[in-house]
């Protein structure tokens, strides 16, 4: 069977296909072709429709000649490749949503299209909570500086003194699996954790001893948010200039989850002003930001470039589940995580 392992320089193809013939097993008859996109080199973007993907459709379709099965993390399937690709029957994509995937025409085309749900989990929780850290205490702002051969001994006044996690109460926007860890490591430093989420498990929530509170309420309450829902028409500026405005004076905002949660325009004024203390973010509503970025330099605003999933255990978790996705197809099995269930079909 004729596969192509699509990878870039983070979940590369001969990850792709090292973890597929240990999952396939040595009786497995694969003829693997390999595919390397731009991504990370080259920041992802809209393709032909589909949003966050990496490399052209034209490149994609010389390499899907006679495919049946593409693991993939950020290749462009659109209609048109769908269209050119009639031997493809599974795309299995390293990523929690198949957001580089035109799902409706993947079910015209009858493929099914398979995620990786929690592949970066661990991750990004922990980088949230380090962003929050940082926020919190100056760390970036103090490095940088101290390197620059200023010795800031001023942020030990009282009125520049960062803060601690023990007693202050933080609010989570979003309670899925990253949620859930960044509420745990909170609670290990003593802080209070309040979430805010239509769809969270209420059993999960009790569990983990977490207040479910309306939106609105949650910011009032939260000296500390940091924000980890999906993106959605929905979802999309769901933190704008009404709910800032209902954060605490010198509350701190995070983002490490998707740039357009966040409205980005009245950022500015409320870090001027001291209704944010502080902001850290790891994604954008463009990425990357412009150079007359309005927050660009701001001493009080950490900033990375997306990399709250970089880590060689995501690209590896990542690479072992959609390998497992390609080995039940072999097997004549469905996808455990199947995107578009209109899809009867999926096994070989």
């Amino acid at each position: 069977m004729r596969v192509l392992a699509a990878g870039d320089h983070f979940v590369s193809p001969e990850l792709l296909e090292t973890s597929l013939r240990d999952e396939a097993g040595d009786s497995a008859d694969l003829d693997v072709r390999r595919l390397t996109l731009p991504w990370p080199v080259e920041p992802f973007g809209p393709v032909g429709g589909v949003r966050e993907a990496s490399g052209d459709e034209e490149t994609l379709i010389k390499a899907l000649d006679g495919v049946e099965i593409c693991l993939t993390q950020m290749a462009p399937f659109t209609e048109d490749v769908f269209a050119a690709a009639p031997d493809l029957r599974l795309v299995a994509v390293c990523r929690g949503g198949p957001v580089n995937v035109d799902l409706a025409a993947a079910t015209r085309a009858d493929v099914a299209v398979s995620y990786a749900p929690g592949r970066n989990a661990s991750a990004a929780a922990e980088y949230a909570v380090g962003m929050i850290l940082a926020a919190m205490r100056h760390i970036p702002n103090a490095d940088s500086e101290l390197h620059a051969g200023s010795w800031r001994g001023d942020l030990y006044a009282y009125d520049k003194a960062g803060l601690e996690l023990s007693g202050t109460t933080v609010g989570l926007v979003g309670y899925g699996a990253i949620g859930r860890i960044v509420a745990r490591v909170l609670q290990a430093f003593g802080a209070r954790v309040l979430a805010s989420d239509p769809y969270a498990d209420a059993e999960a929530l009790a569990e983990d001893g977490v207040t479910l509170v309306d939106l609105d309420d949650l910011l009032g309450a939260s000296s500390v948010v940091s924000l980890h829902a999906r993106l959605t028409p929905e979802t999309r500026h769901l933190i704008d200039a009404r709910r800032l405005a209902l954060l605490p004076r010198g509350a701190v905002l995070v983002n490490t989850a998707r740039g357009e949660l966040l409205d980005h325009g009245p950022l500015p004024d409320a870090l001027a002003d001291g209704r944010l203390r502080a902001v850290a973010l790891d994604v954008y509503d463009v990425e990357p930001p412009a150079a007359d970025w309005a927050l660009r330099g701001l001493p009080n605003v950490v900033a990375t470039p997306h990399l709250a999933g970089a880590t060689r255990q995501t690209a590896e978790r990542a690479a072992r589940i959609v390998a497992g996705e390609a080995a039940r197809h072999l097997r004549g099995l469905p996808p455990a995580h199947l995107a578009n269930p209109e899809v009867t079909g999926g096994g070989a």
